[in-house]
């Protein structure tokens, strides 16, 4: 789950306290390069009753800019993920209550990472026949699980992105490289198609240009922050033409979303 969250008070005290020493223009860049390390935040479930060890991940996971939300217990586990879908579960076995083990089941739909010093070679290969995406031995390097959690997190943007996309009447084939309004054809450049495609997989969800940026550059290179805004505003006019609304919102000193039907 991608959001945005406020810069607390702090950081605009931290600004003014430089106002002397520091030109409006830095307090500016300042202020915007902490907003967008936190526009695109996924989510990281901590379901671990050790709180020393829940404490030290989520230092790490926080630090990498990930948002973190807890459970210490196999029921409450149950509730919390009844009232929130991370995007990831880390998942520990020896929970008191239920157990890690009868948690599994009931999470659909997210990668899992089973934490636990269980290390025998049955114990592991029944938990990922049981739906975990991978497995990790207590103790371990912080390194190695953020490694685990990038792959996990990539494997579940291309498994839960289809074919056929659509966010209301804008539909896009991956397959054809066809998009379409209502079923009347958008011809789009390949610049035009890599970001229309990373809005859609983001609907309603603000992206940071820079983000736009580094996740289109495998595919279009020549896109520079100079020309994005041409870019979108080619796309946002191709768009508004077949549609007859403005889909493609500006979100000011931050990036753009996809608003959809």
């Amino acid at each position: 789950m991608y959001q945005i969250i406020q810069l607390g008070r702090s950081d605009f005290g931290a600004a003014l306290l430089m106002k002397g020493t520091v030109e409006k223009t830095q307090i500016c860049a300042i202020m915007k390069k902490k907003l967008m390390a936190v526009v695109f935040m996924r989510t990281i479930a901590i379901i671990d009753d050790d709180i020393h060890i829940g404490n030290m991940v989520e230092e790490v996971l926080r630090s990498e800019n990930y948002d973190v939300i807890r459970a210490y217990s196999g029921t409450e586990a149950l509730y919390l993920l009844s009232n929130n879908k991370p995007d990831l579960v880390l998942l520990d076995l020896m929970l008191p209550g239920i157990s890690g083990e009868d948690v599994l089941p009931h999470i659909q739909n997210i990668p899992v990472i089973v934490i636990s010093a269980k290390v025998d070679i049955d114990s592991k290969v029944n938990l990922l026949l049981s739906g975990a995406a991978d497995y990790l031995t207590k103790p371990f390097d912080t390194k190695e699980l953020l490694a685990r959690i990038a792959v996990q997190l990539r494997k579940a943007e291309k498994t839960i992105n289809p074919a056929v996309m659509s966010a209301g009447q804008l539909t896009m084939d991956e397959e054809s490289h066809a998009v379409e309004y209502a079923g009347e054809p958008v011809k789009l450049t390949k610049t035009e198609y890599s970001i229309l495609k990373l809005l859609m997989v983001n609907q309603n969800r603000t992206i940071a240009k820079s983000v736009i940026l580094e996740r289109i550059a495998e595919d279009t290179p020549d896109c520079t922050e100079d020309s994005l805004k041409q870019h979108i505003s080619n796309l946002r006019a191709k768009i508004r033409k077949a549609s007859g609304k403005d889909m493609i919102e500006a979100v000011w000193g931050i990036g753009y979303k996809l608003i959809a039907d």
